[in-house]
């Protein structure tokens, strides 16, 4: 009989990494906040519940947390009818949500102080192409020997895996690099398409010259997709987590200057309105 994993969250991006689990040979028990997604997952052959409890009670060996925030991960653990309160015991959770490091680190002691249980982190990358596609980068942290055990459903859900150490929270920094380098590469893109532009220079031609030339970046080659990123979106995760790269910087004393501007520069730059604090 095909292992039973947990998966908490079945957003754009956890929806269709649970099928790929699904599509793997594993029993995938699913739960969401968000009941709309029911159907769509039963119809995927996913195993839907109805509390966190009954993940933790069917998961056999691990279950997967791709939820937003931190606050949502520690209901899902912590609250009332969370993983905990089936008192699981030798049971994983893999974090594949992005939090800081710090944060991720404090919620890893936090589940092996209170716990039977051993937390890892995983973050990714690659959007939900890459999500759907099964290609997704995964930046595993953790128990080494935890990790490894887990590697199958890594390869079920990305193409590429990395392993950052024993510390959860570094997976998050690999991460947070990442996506500094992809908003400041944003920001290049778009600034020196706005130079063309004024020279009347055709968009396609210099996306063209980019793609062949030393300008070559994973932007320049996505740059039709990147370009309808919104504000909402897309942008505003990619700023948040710029910020949070800035914010890593100002804690250990490390400038990281383009980073800076790209964070400031970044709705400027896309032509795009900056949503409203709320």
């Amino acid at each position: 009989m095909s292992k039973k994993i947990g998966f908490v969250g079945l957003g754009t991006m956890g929806f269709p990494m649970a099928v790929n689990l699904k599509k793997a040979g594993y029993q995938v028990i699913g739960f969401d906040a968000f009941k709309g997604v029911y159907e769509k997952a039963k119809a995927a052959g996913i195993t839907m519940v109805e509390s966190f409890k009954e993940v933790a009670v069917q998961a056999d060996e691990a279950i997967i947390s791709m939820v937003r925030d931190y606050a949502q991960n520690v209901d899902i653990i912590f609250g009332e009818d969370g993983l905990l309160s089936a008192n699981p015991k030798n049971k994983t959770i893999i974090v594949m949500s992005t939090l800081d490091p710090e944060t991720m680190n404090e919620l890893s002691r936090k589940v092996e102080e209170e716990s039977d249980l051993t937390l890892i982190s995983a973050a990714v990358s690659g959007g939900a192409s890459g999500a759907q596609a099964g290609t997704l980068s995964i930046m595993t942290a953790g128990s080494e020997d935890i990790v490894k055990s887990c590697q199958p459903y890594f390869e079920a859900m990305g193409s590429n895996i990395f392993y950052y150490g024993s510390e959860p929270g570094n997976s998050q920094v690999a991460k947070l690099v990442n996506n500094m380098i992809l908003g400041i590469n944003i920001n290049a893109m778009a600034e020196g398409l706005k130079l063309a532009k004024h020279y009347n220079l055709p968009e396609e031609e210099i996306i063209k010259l980019l793609q062949v030339s030393t300008g070559d970046s994973w932007v320049v080659r996505n740059w039709s997709d990147v370009s309808k990123w919104t504000a909402d979106t897309a942008l505003a995760v990619l700023l948040k987590d710029l910020i949070a790269a800035y914010n890593q910087g100002i804690k250990h004393n490390i400038s990281l200057p383009f980073n800076a501007l790209a964070s400031t520069q970044l709705f400027n730059s896309m032509g795009k309105e900056k949503p409203k604090a709320k």
